[in-house]
């Protein structure tokens, strides 16, 4: 058997080939968009794809299911209760999908979408016991799936609670302690709430450390993995919906180009946004007035998808050489319309210095001196309830997660200084971009964030 793991770090993404080395025959699960890194893998191996199998609509990114079809011919297959807009094969629980004598055995495990499934994988057809399960988003290293998805769209998270509690307790639970469990995600990914860092585990492991895994009955089980959820990115309705359509192919030849800056300057004059994927300090010593900051190092396709709009048209100021990188980061989760970008930044910057802006970031005992003056500043906290919870927080500030603040913006004042601050400078970045691109004038955000914060023994409500 063949079999390997494939992990996105900017998204937590995990998908995986498996082939019969015998029979040349594979199947990939769980694709991203590019997927020139299969196929190479498949033609250096000799392999021809046969498959490709989605564990369930995926919402934080696009997945490469049509990419694959179109430069293979393989089939697409999802859990039975998927509806899409293209042709595919439905999976029903205990269905086998032979590879030669590797095999493939379908478990239906709805909960994190109605559709969800997992995938057994036996080296040998006759095996009693599998190598693995890939269990796509229903059961992670050290968390399940988020039941809480859906409930806009017709299912209540209570509803999915209850069959991911089924799928999880007594579905994946019963299998034997040895089987390998290989997830679609890891740490980061906002699809949970306490992802490990560790990309494979054994069922007998998660039995025993899994917050989730332990015995319970549904009620518990409901309340527990629904508590403390972060807020979705705005992006993750988008993305679903996306991957249950025949949309526009990724082509990495058709990629945008570098633009003149003319050209640059002319889109931006009408409207384009801008995406500088700078550093924060960097951005802030220096950026074009009205550009959102998404630093490239990072979670760079989540948060752009947080405080971007799919819709509009963007043209990407990124560090030197990285501009398709951030392009390419761009299209996994579904946001094409880039018209293009600047290839030389810095000269970029010099060239056009009357529409330059330093951003004001503030140390924690500058912050600390505004807050005791005249008219202090509003603070705003990014962080997410979990980050507060555990860590302490500003008594005085006001707490807008940044997956929340495009929604929520119009809450804060226009009238007023606002501070933003987040765990460590990285989504205050952000998110004060965010606000000045919105036409808010007095932003600021703090260096070092909230860590900088506790350890300047300002008092902290807790």
């Amino acid at each position: 058997m063949f079999f390997t793991q494939y992990y996105l770090d900017c998204l937590s993404q995990a998908s995986y080939m498996i082939a019969d080395e015998r029979t040349g025959r594979a199947v990939v699960v769980d694709p991203r968009r590019d997927v020139s890194e299969y196929l190479a893998d498949a033609r250096a191996h000799g392999f021809t794809v046969v498959g490709v199998v989605n564990t369930h609509f995926h919402a934080d990114f696009v997945a490469g299911h049509l990419e694959m079809a179109d430069n293979t011919g393989a089939w697409i297959g999802y859990g039975r209760r998927a509806e899409t807009e293209y042709p595919t094969r439905k999976l029903a629980e205990g269905e086998r999908i032979s590879l030669g004598d590797v095999t493939l055995e379908i478990m239906e495990t709805p909960g994190h979408t109605p559709e969800s499934i997992s995938v057994l994988v036996y080296e040998r057809a006759g095996d009693p016991v599998p190598y693995g399960v890939l269990t796509g988003d229903a059961l992670f290293i050290g968390d399940v799936g988020r039941p809480d998805l859906l409930a806009s769209v017709g299912v209540t998270s209570g509803e999915l609670g209850a069959m991911l509690y089924d799928s999880v307790q007594n579905k994946l639970m019963g299998l034997a302690d040895e089987v390998r469990v290989f997830p679609a995600h890891g740490a980061g990914s906002a699809c949970g709430k306490n992802l490990s860092t560790e990309r494979q585990s054994t069922i007998g492991e998660q039995r025993a450390t899994n917050y989730a895994c332990a015995p319970m009955d549904q009620d518990t089980f409901v309340a527990l993995v629904t508590a403390g959820q972060p807020a979705a990115p705005g992006y993750f309705a988008y993305d679903a919906e996306l991957n249950r359509k025949d949309r526009a192919r990724y082509d990495a030849s058709a990629a945008p180009r570098p633009l003149a800056l003319a050209e640059f300057t002319g889109l931006r004059a009408t409207g384009t946004v801008v995406v500088d994927a700078r550093d924060p300090q960097d951005f802030a010593a220096g950026h074009l007035r009205g550009a959102v900051n998404v630093p490239a190092d990072g979670r760079f396709a989540e948060q752009a998808g947080t405080v971007l709009d799919p819709a509009a048209e963007l043209v990407v100021l990124a560090p030197q050489d990285r501009e398709e990188e951030v392009v390419t980061r761009l299209a996994r989760i579904g946001f094409d319309r880039v018209a293009g970008y600047l290839r030389n930044p810095e000269d970029a910057l010099r060239r056009l210095a009357d529409e330059v802006a330093p951003a004001s970031r503030l140390t924690a005992a500058q912050l600390r001196a505004a807050l005791a003056g005249d008219t202090p500043p509003v603070v705003v906290d990014v962080r997410t309830d979990g980050e507060r919870e555990a860590n302490g927080f500003i008594g005085s500030a006001v707490h807008i997660p940044l997956s929340e603040l495009p929604a929520r913006s119009s809450e804060l004042p226009a009238d007023r200084p606002l501070v933003l601050h987040c765990a460590g400078g990285h989504r205050s970045s952000i998110a004060a971009s965010l606000l000045r691109h919105r036409g808010f004038r007095d932003v600021s955000d703090v260096l070092g964030g909230y860590a900088a914060w506790a350890l300047s023994a300002a008092p902290a409500a807790a």
